[in-house]
């Protein structure tokens, strides 16, 4: 198969997507509008697809042109580490130096393992720059299958074909509430011991819900629940204002700073969800990713 497009045709295509605008496109890569839409067009053909909904008034990206996207970022990122691999070893240890390290992880666990890691390797010596993509755990699974991401940390998803998952460690589902709670004189509670509160809990469809959902029906207790909220640092804000008692898994609750909010393990049953790193099958890893998940697989250990 003959590949109709280059490199230019590619940026042309991310340049217009990211601004939203051929006019805007153009002003940014210094052509004209002629030869913006032109380059697109080129790409649009050698695909046989529609990258963008054009009207008068916007520029829409189809679904297909959302797809592209990852990929066409890996294919230039790959093309200027090509590039700067095949220049003096000068030039290339500076390269490693800024290299790129694109993390996907699950929001809850973010402040209880990234902001060290991330310390922990610079004060080794070693640079690069970060992305962090903070999203759900299927979003997680998505993101490193697709290659938009070098690898996630996440709670076990639903696993993409081509993905593996190594676990690091176990974080409980726990109670969260209000300080002055009468259950807070209990070192651990009973799922009984919360029947007739008022119970906030993950939305449905959610990796946490799930979890509790599977134990409530082994263990055969219902979950009569009052408020369903999808982001933790919501439903944690919920709490701190006594609107309800919340449950959360153990690392969102321990790195919220808010004193009127504490947290008790719940047990029979206990729930625990395992959290590890999530690769992609057959990726070969950089120097600095593999260090990188060293130092969170080190973090992790003490957790």
């Amino acid at each position: 198969m003959r590949i109709n497009y280059d490199f230019s045709d590619l940026e042309a295509f991310l340049t217009v997507k990211e601004t939203g605008s051929f006019n805007l496109a153009a002003d940014r890569l210094n052509l004209s509008q002629s030869a913006v839409t032109r380059r697109v067009q080129k790409l649009e053909t050698a695909l046989d697809t529609v990258l963008f909904e054009r009207t008068t008034r916007a520029v829409k990206p189809t679904l297909a042109a959302k797809r592209l996207q990852a990929r066409a970022e890996a294919i230039l990122e790959n093309a200027r580490e090509t590039t700067l691999a095949m220049r003096d070893e000068s030039v290339a240890f500076a390269h490693q130096r800024n290299a790129l390290v694109t993390v996907a992880i699950i929001p809850t666990v973010v402040k209880s393992i990234l902001p060290r890691a991330i310390r922990q390797f610079h004060e080794e010596g070693q640079s690069a720059r970060f992305r962090v993509l903070d999203r759900n755990a299927n979003a997680v699974a998505e993101a490193v299958a697709s290659g938009e991401a070098d690898f996630g940390i996440c709670s076990i998803p639903e696993l993409e074909p081509n993905t593996r998952f190594e676990p690091l460690f176990d974080d409980q589902i726990v109670l969260a509430l209000r300080a002055e709670h009468p259950l807070t004189a209990k070192e651990r509670v009973t799922w009984t011991d919360i029947a007739g509160e008022e119970l906030i809990v993950p939305t449905r469809g959610t990796g946490n819900r799930l979890l509790i959902d599977e134990a409530m029906a082994r263990a055969g207790l219902p979950l009569p629940w009052s408020y369903e909220i999808r982001r933790s640092t919501t439903a944690l804000d919920f709490v701190s204002e006594g609107i309800g008692l919340a449950l959360l898994p153990l690392s969102a609750v321990a790195s919220f700073t808010d004193k009127r909010v504490t947290f008790r393990p719940i047990e029979n049953p206990t729930i625990l969800r395992p959290v590890g790193i999530l690769d992609r099958v057959g990726q070969k890893a950089t120097a600095s990713e593999d260090s990188f998940k060293d130092i969170i697989r080190a973090i992790t250990a003490e957790l």
